[in-house]
């Protein structure tokens, strides 16, 4: 049994943390390789200051050997005396005899023999037994003018162990540090792809309305074309069925154009044209427009309040959102119902209200109204005439768009039997002052 395919966006999120996971090693390899480098030098040369210290004091102790040789009495060798830890000494002649103590490898001597008065720093490599030390030979003169040689040795055992501990720690915190990236790059990641899964999502649902949606009228055209064309009809017959064919093409339309707007709002290609206009003036039009509407539908359709409310907008969009609003009263208002229109100005911001005496919205329903393609209960969209609302559900979608690009807010107020009150206040408003021109 073969496992399912992980899902695009499951490999998008995996190769996104795996992308940065990598990076975030690239970055640990190139920093910690350049502190490497760097603590290295650094250790490099403290081991080689601690070997010139090392020499000078053995210099330092042979001077006071030679003072103290011709006391009275035992005096303590001072060379003899001198050990400083992890530090190997040696005394030598430059023609590289040791004095001491007494012997000394044959690398040593040579060392010596090398040394020159001129160069106060000699660093030399050896390898004994898979042992590496580190050699620094420097040449003094005795208060007798006698040149001498002073050798310091150290194993380098000691830069490998701290560079083994500063490798140690610095692993254990790249390792700490990419578990970090890993789980915190996951959740960036999911939090980068939740809006892109959001809008496929929607996406997906919207292309599956829309088809939904114009499947129907393209499927009445298709079914009033057949039935037309399989006998002989007569030419009342024929202007029946292309007038059947014209009223789907003109709601195939509309719904084109609801879904054209409502892409170009998604892709923000309409842009808000401002303009001083008045709101009182669009909504008179748009009420005018309508009353035919209302007439044909049986509805009475009136403007109760009328006052001048002025404001900076889009004329267009928002003779668009008076129309939509009333088309959606009249449709669920039924027969000898009335539907009625109130613009003007509330504490200083142009409102309009465009209320009607349909059957109402159940609580449940109200906050999916401004949804694409939702339409609520299938038996509160009808009139009194019966006739069904014949809306994509698109209408309110478009309205809440156009307010909240205007930066108003819509609200509805419903009562089941009685009707319903949607009111739009445009909160940005020219103050009431200069309502009056």
């Amino acid at each position: 049994m073969t496992s399912p395919r992980p899902q695009p966006l499951q490999q998008l999120r995996r190769r996104l943390t795996a992308w940065y996971v990598v990076t975030f090693c690239v970055i640990l390899l190139l920093l910690g390789g350049g502190l490497f480098v760097s603590i290295r030098r650094q250790l490099s040369a403290q081991l080689d200051r601690s070997l010139q210290s090392a020499t000078t004091a053995l210099a330092r102790a042979a001077r006071i050997r030679e003072m103290e040789a011709g006391a009275r009495g035992r005096v303590v060798d001072a060379v003899e005396e001198l050990h400083i830890p992890d530090r190997t000494l040696f005394l030598l002649n430059t023609a590289g005899r040791p004095l001491t103590p007494d012997t000394a490898p044959d690398w040593v001597r040579a060392a010596a023999r090398a040394a020159r008065p001129s160069v106060t720093r000699q660093v030399v490599r050896e390898e004994a037994d898979e042992v590496q030390l580190r050699v620094h030979a420097a040449v003094f003169t005795l208060a007798s003018g006698a040149p001498l040689v002073a050798v310091a040795v150290a194993d380098q055992v000691e830069l490998e162990d701290r560079y083994a501990s500063l490798i140690a720690a610095f692993g254990a915190a790249a390792l700490v540090a990419v578990v970090l990236v890993a789980v915190g790059g996951s959740f960036l990641v999911q939090q980068s792809v939740n809006p892109i899964e959001r809008s496929i999502a929607h996406m997906r649902r919207f292309m599956a309305d829309a088809a939904h949606e114009m499947r129907t009228p393209l499927t009445v055209i298709r079914s009033r074309a057949e039935v037309a064309l399989q006998q002989p009809r007569s030419p009342g017959e024929y202007v029946e069925a292309m007038q059947g064919v014209e009223a789907e093409t003109r709601r195939l339309g509309r719904l084109v154009d609801d879904l054209l707007t409502l892409a170009r709002a998604d892709a923000g290609e309409r842009k808000l044209e401002r303009s001083r206009i008045f709101l009182d003036d669009i909504v008179s039009d748009a009420a005018g427009a309508a009353r035919a509407m209302a007439q044909a539908r049986a509805v009475a359709l009136t403007v109760d309040e009328f006052e001048e409310a002025p404001l900076d907008g889009d004329a267009a969009l928002l003779r668009q959102l008076a129309m939509i609003l009333l088309d959606n009263a009249v449709k669920f208002t039924p027969a000898g119902g009335h539907v009625s229109v109130r613009v003007g100005l509330a504490n200083g911001y142009p409102r309009m209200a465009v209320e009607d005496t349909g059957p109402g919205i159940p609580d449940d329903q109200q906050p999916h109204l401004f949804e694409r393609f939702y339409r609520g209960d299938p038996a509160r969209s009808r009139g009194a005439a019966g006739s069904a609302a014949d809306g994509a559900g698109l209408g309110l979608a478009i309205a809440k768009w156009i307010v909240e690009l205007h930066g108003a807010e819509i609200q509805v107020q419903s009562v089941i039997g009685k009707g319903t009150t949607m009111t739009v206040v445009f909160v940005p408003a020219v103050p009431a002052s200069l309502s009056s021109s």
